[in-house]
C-alpha cells in the first residue's frame, strides 16, 4: 500500500506493539501487559470481531468488540464496540467511520440487530461525538456504579 490509502484488514497478536503504541499516543501510558490480556482475550473470543486500519503498511487503528446476548434481560444479540483507537496523526481521515462500517457487517452476519458501546461523556467527549456522527444515540439503558 501506498500514497496514504487505507486498508482494513483482521488484527492478530503480532499487532500487539503496534496497538500498545497507538494508545500510548492516545492517553500518554505505556500499557503492554494490559493490551496482552486485552488482544488475546478478544482473538479467542471472536477473531471476526477485531479490525485494523493500515496506512502505507503500519497499523494507524484499531477496533475491539464482540457479539453478545443474555445481558440482563436483552435477549437479542447486540455487536459491542468495546475498545477504538486512532493514531491521532492519522484522524481525519475517515478511519474509525470505515473500521466501524466494517465491524457492522461482521456483527449483521453473526446475528446482531443493534450495535452497543459504552463511552464516558465527560473524558472521552471526541469519541461521544464520533458515535453520534455515526449513527449512535442514547438509550433508556443506564450504567450503574458503586465505588469498591
Amino acid at each position: 500500500m501506498t500514497n496514504g490509502e487505507i486498508n482494513l484488514r483482521a488484527l492478530s497478536e503480532l499487532d500487539l506493539d503496534a496497538v500498545t503504541a497507538i494508545d500510548e499516543k492516545i492517553g500518554g501510558k505505556y500499557r503492554p501487559d494490559e493490551w496482552e490480556t486485552r488482544l488475546m482475550y478478544y482473538l479467542r473470543r471472536d477473531p471476526d470481531a477485531l479490525v485494523g486500519a493500515e496506512v502505507d503498511g503500519e497499523l494507524v487503528g484499531f477496533m475491539l468488540g464482540d457479539v453478545r446476548a443474555g445481558e440482563f434481560g436483552m435477549e437479542e444479540p447486540a455487536g459491542w464496540i468495546e475498545v477504538l483507537g486512532v493514531d491521532p496523526d492519522h484522524r481525519g481521515k475517515d478511519i474509525g467511520g470505515r473500521m466501524l462500517q466494517k465491524m457492522f457487517r461482521n456483527f449483521r452476519e453473526r446475528g446482531a440487530k443493534s450495535v452497543r458501546t459504552l463511552v464516558d461523556a465527560e473524558s472521552q467527549a471526541p469519541l461521544l461525538g464520533f458515535f453520534g456522527k455515526s449513527g449512535f444515540s442514547e438509550t433508556p439503558v443506564r450504567t450503574l456504579e458503586q465505588t469498591l
